[in-house]
């Protein structure tokens, strides 16, 4: 498996070995061991997925402290456009961002470690997207951050994505209730 690292502490694009043949292809998304040596030793305790229409901006958001979450995101089945933005106060990159293409195609994953903001904005129909996360969903931890918020400033590719009426109504990144 290769392993990228950016500029910003913590972030992980995992882009794994794949065996192709006449039948299809193989490839491990998650083996313990390989994860471990990259630095992502925490325990995972739940998956989520979500299939969404093509121009679906689902974000951005996280869990706050104590039940902050690490999520391995991959895309099964489409293509995304996944963000991840730095929400640790402390930090030398407090405020910035990645943005990778996630798809089918390529079967890239992200490691965004708790202390980030998440989204991902749809390419194709029919997109289904896994989380694997390491701390259970708790209502009264989760906040988040305005697609188009001004201030991050990040560049969707798109003027008018479906964005749920939950996620129009998330407070601007300095608004936001961050506890990192």
């Amino acid at each position: 498996m290769e392993i990228k690292t950016y500029h910003i502490s913590g972030l992980l694009l995992l882009k794994p070995r794949i065996f192709e043949d006449e039948r299809g292809c193989f490839y491990e998304s998650y083996n313990e061991l390989t994860f471990g040596k990259a630095g992502i030793t925490s325990k995972f305790v739940q998956d989520n997925q979500s299939l969404s229409s093509k121009n679906v901006l689902r974000g951005l958001h996280f869990q706050n402290p104590p039940y902050e979450q690490g999520k391995l995101v991959r895309v099964v089945q489409g293509a995304v456009k996944d963000v991840a933005v730095d929400i640790r106060k402390l930090s030398p990159t407090y405020g910035q961002y990645i943005v990778e293409e996630l798809s089918a195609l390529n079967k890239y994953m992200m490691w965004i470690p708790p202390g980030f903001a998440h989204g991902f904005l749809t390419l194709e129909d029919n997109t289904l997207f896994l989380y694997k996360c390491t701390n259970l969903y708790k209502k009264e931890s989760e906040s988040g951050i305005r697609w188009n918020d001004p201030t991050l400033n990040i560049d969707w590719g798109i003027i008018d994505p479906i964005v749920s009426s939950k996620d129009i109504e998330l407070l601007s990144f300095n608004d936001a209730k961050n506890l990192f």
